[in-house]
Protein backbone atom coordinates (compact mmCIF):
# COMPACT_ATOMS: atom_id res chain seq x y z
CA UNK A 1 0.00 0.00 0.00
CA UNK A 2 1.30 3.45 -0.89
CA UNK A 3 1.24 6.49 1.36
CA UNK A 4 2.19 10.07 0.71
CA UNK A 5 4.62 11.92 2.95
CA UNK A 6 5.49 15.59 3.26
CA UNK A 7 9.30 15.69 3.24
CA UNK A 8 11.01 18.34 5.34
CA UNK A 9 14.51 19.17 6.46
CA UNK A 10 16.05 19.79 9.86
CA UNK A 11 19.64 20.87 9.27
CA UNK A 12 20.80 18.49 6.53
CA UNK A 13 18.62 15.52 7.48
CA UNK A 14 15.36 14.68 5.72
CA UNK A 15 12.23 13.70 7.60
CA UNK A 16 8.76 12.77 6.49
CA UNK A 17 5.29 13.01 7.95
CA UNK A 18 2.20 11.35 6.55
CA UNK A 19 0.33 13.89 4.44
CA UNK A 20 -3.02 12.93 5.99
CA UNK A 21 -1.76 14.34 9.33
CA UNK A 22 -0.79 17.70 7.80
CA UNK A 23 -3.43 20.39 7.71
CA UNK A 24 -1.26 22.91 5.87
CA UNK A 25 2.25 24.23 5.38
CA UNK A 26 2.79 27.94 5.78
CA UNK A 27 5.70 30.36 5.67
CA UNK A 28 7.43 31.07 8.94
CA UNK A 29 5.92 34.25 10.37
CA UNK A 30 6.88 36.43 13.28
CA UNK A 31 6.20 34.44 16.42
CA UNK A 32 4.91 36.12 19.58
CA UNK A 33 6.71 34.82 22.66
CA UNK A 34 4.62 33.62 25.56
CA UNK A 35 6.14 33.67 29.06
CA UNK A 36 6.38 30.51 31.18
CA UNK A 37 6.00 28.03 28.33
CA UNK A 38 8.14 24.94 27.75
CA UNK A 39 11.51 25.78 26.16
CA UNK A 40 10.66 24.08 22.85
CA UNK A 41 7.62 26.34 22.34
CA UNK A 42 8.72 29.29 20.22
CA UNK A 43 5.48 31.13 20.89
CA UNK A 44 2.23 31.66 19.03
CA UNK A 45 1.08 32.94 15.65
CA UNK A 46 -2.25 34.22 14.41
CA UNK A 47 -3.28 31.98 11.53
CA UNK A 48 -6.43 33.40 9.95
CA UNK A 49 -7.89 34.25 13.35
CA UNK A 50 -6.73 31.08 15.11
CA UNK A 51 -4.01 31.28 17.76
CA UNK A 52 -1.54 28.49 16.94
CA UNK A 53 1.29 27.43 19.30
CA UNK A 54 4.58 26.98 17.43
CA UNK A 55 6.91 24.12 18.40
CA UNK A 56 10.59 24.07 17.51
CA UNK A 57 11.31 20.49 16.50
CA UNK A 58 15.02 21.29 16.66
CA UNK A 59 14.77 22.33 20.30
CA UNK A 60 12.61 19.28 21.02
CA UNK A 61 15.25 17.02 19.41
CA UNK A 62 18.21 18.94 20.91
CA UNK A 63 19.53 19.80 17.43
CA UNK A 64 21.65 22.87 16.60
CA UNK A 65 19.50 25.85 15.65
CA UNK A 66 19.84 29.05 13.70
CA UNK A 67 17.48 31.99 13.37
CA UNK A 68 14.48 31.19 11.16
CA UNK A 69 15.00 32.40 7.60
CA UNK A 70 12.97 32.83 4.43
CA UNK A 71 13.11 29.10 3.60
CA UNK A 72 11.74 28.01 6.96
CA UNK A 73 8.22 26.62 6.98
CA UNK A 74 5.63 25.76 9.60
CA UNK A 75 3.82 22.45 9.30
CA UNK A 76 0.36 22.80 10.86
CA UNK A 77 -1.31 19.69 12.27
CA UNK A 78 -4.44 19.11 14.33
CA UNK A 79 -3.59 17.92 17.82
CA UNK A 80 -6.94 16.91 19.21
CA UNK A 81 -9.13 20.00 18.84
CA UNK A 82 -6.16 22.39 18.55
CA UNK A 83 -3.88 23.38 15.73
CA UNK A 84 -0.15 23.19 16.45
CA UNK A 85 2.67 24.35 14.18
CA UNK A 86 6.10 22.75 13.89
CA UNK A 87 8.99 24.84 12.54
CA UNK A 88 11.15 23.09 9.92
CA UNK A 89 14.03 24.32 7.77
CA UNK A 90 12.29 23.53 4.51
CA UNK A 91 9.24 21.54 3.38
CA UNK A 92 9.70 21.15 -0.31
CA UNK A 93 8.10 18.01 -1.62
CA UNK A 94 5.54 15.28 -1.27
CA UNK A 95 6.83 11.77 -1.81
CA UNK A 96 4.84 8.60 -2.37
CA UNK A 97 6.34 5.55 -0.70
CA UNK A 98 5.27 1.95 -0.81
CA UNK A 99 5.35 -0.17 2.36
CA UNK A 100 8.29 -2.08 0.84
CA UNK A 101 10.37 1.13 0.99
CA UNK A 102 9.76 1.57 4.71
CA UNK A 103 11.57 -0.33 7.44
CA UNK A 104 10.95 -0.33 11.14
CA UNK A 105 13.28 2.02 12.97
CA UNK A 106 16.24 0.18 14.54
CA UNK A 107 15.97 -0.49 18.29
CA UNK A 108 18.89 1.86 18.82
CA UNK A 109 16.87 4.94 17.85
CA UNK A 110 13.50 3.84 19.16
CA UNK A 111 12.78 3.09 22.77
CA UNK A 112 10.47 4.44 25.44
CA UNK A 113 10.39 8.08 24.37
CA UNK A 114 10.87 7.58 20.66
CA UNK A 115 7.48 6.25 19.57
CA UNK A 116 7.16 9.29 17.30
CA UNK A 117 9.63 7.62 14.89
CA UNK A 118 7.36 5.40 12.84
CA UNK A 119 9.92 4.08 10.38
CA UNK A 120 12.79 4.68 8.01
CA UNK A 121 11.97 5.37 4.38
CA UNK A 122 14.45 4.44 1.66
CA UNK A 123 14.17 6.25 -1.64
CA UNK A 124 17.04 5.77 -4.09
CA UNK A 125 20.12 6.46 -1.97
CA UNK A 126 18.25 8.68 0.50
CA UNK A 127 17.15 7.78 4.00
CA UNK A 128 14.11 9.61 5.34
CA UNK A 129 13.16 9.38 9.01
CA UNK A 130 9.37 9.09 9.20
CA UNK A 131 7.76 10.85 12.14
CA UNK A 132 4.36 11.03 13.76
CA UNK A 133 4.20 14.71 14.77
CA UNK A 134 1.23 13.98 17.02
CA UNK A 135 3.48 11.81 19.21
CA UNK A 136 6.46 14.19 19.43
CA UNK A 137 4.86 15.87 22.43
CA UNK A 138 4.24 13.97 25.66
CA UNK A 139 0.78 13.98 27.22
CA UNK A 140 2.06 16.44 29.83
CA UNK A 141 3.38 18.76 27.09
CA UNK A 142 0.09 18.56 25.20
CA UNK A 143 -1.72 19.63 28.38
CA UNK A 144 0.68 22.59 28.73
CA UNK A 145 -0.15 23.65 25.15
CA UNK A 146 -3.87 23.27 25.94
CA UNK A 147 -3.44 25.65 28.87
CA UNK A 148 -1.79 28.31 26.65
CA UNK A 149 -5.15 29.40 25.26
CA UNK A 150 -7.14 29.36 28.50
Amino acid sequence: MEKQYVIFKLNEEEYGVEISHVQEITEHKTVTSVPNTPSFIEGIINLRGNIVPIVSIKKRFNLPQEKAGADHRVIIINLGSKQVGFVVDDASQVLTMDESQIENAPELITGIDRDYIIGIGKVSEKIIILLDLEKILTEKEKKEIDKMED
